[in-house]
């Protein structure tokens, strides 16, 4: 440190974009810079950044950036123009996924070059690459669950152009260079114009021309809005941690931790790095303590940041609003502007300063019908994939016997699930991520304006597709009878669905599985430990369920619900019913979440 001459922090709009909650390690850079003794200069680099992410960058490495700047401000910031006179621009709105993906058919061909297709989510960049792959034209996915030796070779297969592709998350972000990159797509439309001009600033970085097209879809808010809450720590969740570590006369380890606090795996990680980073916790050998230094959470902090996301999201829904041929508009203008540049002037080149430069849906098609035809059936054959195997529980979590939950015995319940005691393979509809049905089923599977589950009607259509999961199924042994799961939330939802299974497939309806007078909505999907508890009691055996169990001698039942997310609804009602002496229990549910 002492030997320092300059700090160079590059991409330094990470800092404002992920240091709040996705990356807390970004925030330690702030007990770095102050350090450094004031001989010490610090240069952030960035290539998107308004006036909001400077002036977030300066708040977070502690340096006040008085108004007006100066020679004198803590903060000297130096800006370029920001617009690329290579990129034309362009967004198409069509009716819904079966249109875009369609679209992506019949036309990647025509975009120059080699490209990337961003997603909003894993499996819709794995649905994508698998639709428009062929063995004339490669096209991969490269997501969050892409290993790193993967990642490279596919980073390398699209510079050498040996792929015409990559169908992406933002896992492929930060480092990655292409200066011939011919061709940006979104499918879905990122929350904010900075992280939409951050991807597709990667094109056109060494050509005359590159062409960015925004397909934005129906489902991008309920996306933007799930990341942007998902990330956010919550007083009660750290309190709760706080708590715990205070307590605990030894260091907890993060699973010794699930069983004390009712924080899911991912956002506990998160919230201890985000504690550590406040100074609040400190990892040792064995686990996480705590420090003892008063910590407070930064309520206005966070409310701040999540009211500069809306305002954002708000700014991307205006950019794909832009009309062509508007004379008072135009997209690299408007995206500059949200960038606090007001060097830009209208760049006469994209779709609202000139005519659409992209084939339009309505616009001949080469091979006419035959071409339509085909791309329709490329989309079918994806998007009409019949169900989502949903993996059974096989092992109890850690630390339920803290919880009060053990054998009829009193002994501890860890370990394996016993064979006997499992569910069988499940299935789903579709992920309420996926393309397609997704759509749809979040409309079915709704919440009100206070986040109350609507209790509303099965649609023909989705009614229809969950008889062709069970036709597709292809299990040992076809279920004799169905039973649905009880639910205080949308009890009619779940009993139509069990109720119409039964009448069509010809099984026994058992009814539904009985809930115990002290049931209460199940709210949020806690972490394994505390899911457990909150159902150890949940449902109740009724002697007539029980004979009807015995009558059945062995034949396979069909477990049904709405939502499946953690799977240990299943996975205990399934227990019940095996422990009563069922035959095997198949879960079925109409989405899966995650």
């Amino acid at each position: 440190m002492a030997r320092c001459g300059l700090l160079v922090i590059d991409e330094a709009h990470c800092i404002s974009d992920w240091g709040h909650d996705f990356r807390p390690d970004y925030r330690r850079l702030r007990d770095l810079v102050a350090e450094l003794g004031p001989e010490v200069p610090v240069l952030a680099t960035t290539a998107t950044a308004n006036s909001r992410v400077v002036a977030d960058v300066a708040e977070q490495l502690g340096v006040q950036a008085p108004e007006g700047g100066g020679a004198d401000a803590g903060v000297l910031t130096l800006r370029g123009s920001l617009t690329r006179a290579s990129l034309r621009l362009g967004s198409l709105s069509l009716s819904d996924d079966r249109a875009r993906l369609a679209y992506l058919v019949e036309h990647l061909d025509q975009l120059p070059g080699s490209g990337i297709i961003y997603t909003l989510t894993v499996s819709a960049a794995e649905d994508l690459a698998d639709l428009l792959d062929r063995p004339d034209r490669p096209v991969r996915a490269y997501t969050g669950r892409t290993d790193a030796e993967e990642r490279a070779e596919l980073e390398q297969a699209l510079k050498d152009n040996r792929v015409k592709a990559l169908a992406a998350t933002s896992a492929l972000g930060m480092g990655f260079d292409k200066p011939d990159l011919g061709f940006v797509v979104h499918l879905g439309a990122p929350s904010s114009p900075v992280a939409y001009y951050q991807q597709v600033g990667r094109a056109g970085r060494a050509t005359d021309t590159a062409d960015v097209l925004l397909l934005p879809g129906r489902e991008d808010r309920a996306i933007w809005e799930y990341f942007a809450t998902a990330s956010m720590p919550s007083q009660e969740s750290a309190s709760s941690v706080l708590a715990a570590l205070a307590e605990a006369d030894r260091p907890l380890s993060t699973a010794a931790l699930e069983a004390r606090v009712d924080v899911r795996r991912t956002a506990l990680d998160l919230l201890l790095k985000v504690l550590a980073v406040d100074g609040a916790v400190q990892n040792v050998k064995g686990g996480w303590v705590t420090t003892g230094m008063p910590w407070t959470y930064d309520a206005p902090r966070y409310e701040h940041v999540a009211r500069a996301r809306r305002e954002e999201q708000q700014a991307m829904l205006e950019y794909e609003r832009l009309q062509p041929g508007d004379p008072q508009q135009c997209r690299m203008l408007f995206l500059a502007r949200q960038l606090d540049d007001d060097t830009a002037t209208p760049c006469g080149r994209c779709d609202v300063c000139a005519e659409p430069w992209y084939p339009l849906p309505a616009s001949g098609q080469e091979g006419g019908a035959d071409a339509a035809e085909t791309s329709r059936a490329a989309v079918s054959r994806v998007l009409d994939r019949v169900g989502v195997p949903v993996d059974a529980r096989k092992q109890w979590p850690q630390g339920l016997d803290r919880l009060g939950i053990t054998t009829a015995s009193g002994s501890p319940l860890r370990g394996n699930i016993p064979l006997g005691e499992r569910v069988e393979e499940g299935r789903a509809m579709a992920r309420i991520s996926d393309l397609g049905w997704a759509m749809q089923l979040r409309e079915l599977l709704a919440v009100d304006a206070e986040g109350h589950r609507l209790d509303a009607s099965l649609t023909p259509a989705i009614a229809q597709r969950v008889i062709e999961v069970l036709g597709e199924w292809g299990w040992a042994q076809r279920p004799a009878a169905v039973l649905a799961i009880g639910s205080t939330t949308r009890p009619q939802l779940v009993r139509d669905l069990a109720a119409g299974i039964a009448r069509v497939g010809r099984m026994q309806d058992l009814g539904e599985l009985a809930l115990a007078p002290d049931a209460a909505p199940l709210h949020g999907a806690r972490n394994s430990a505390f899911r457990i508890a909150s159902l150890w009691d949940r449902f109740v055996l009724t002697e007539e369920l029980a004979q009807a169990i015995t009558a059945l001698d062995g034949a396979p039942i069909l477990l049904v619900d709405d939502e499946i997310d953690t799977r240990w609804t299943m996975t205990l009602a399934g227990r019940m019913l095996r422990r009563a002496g069922s035959g095997p229990v198949l879960p079925l549910a109409l989405a899966l979440k995650g």
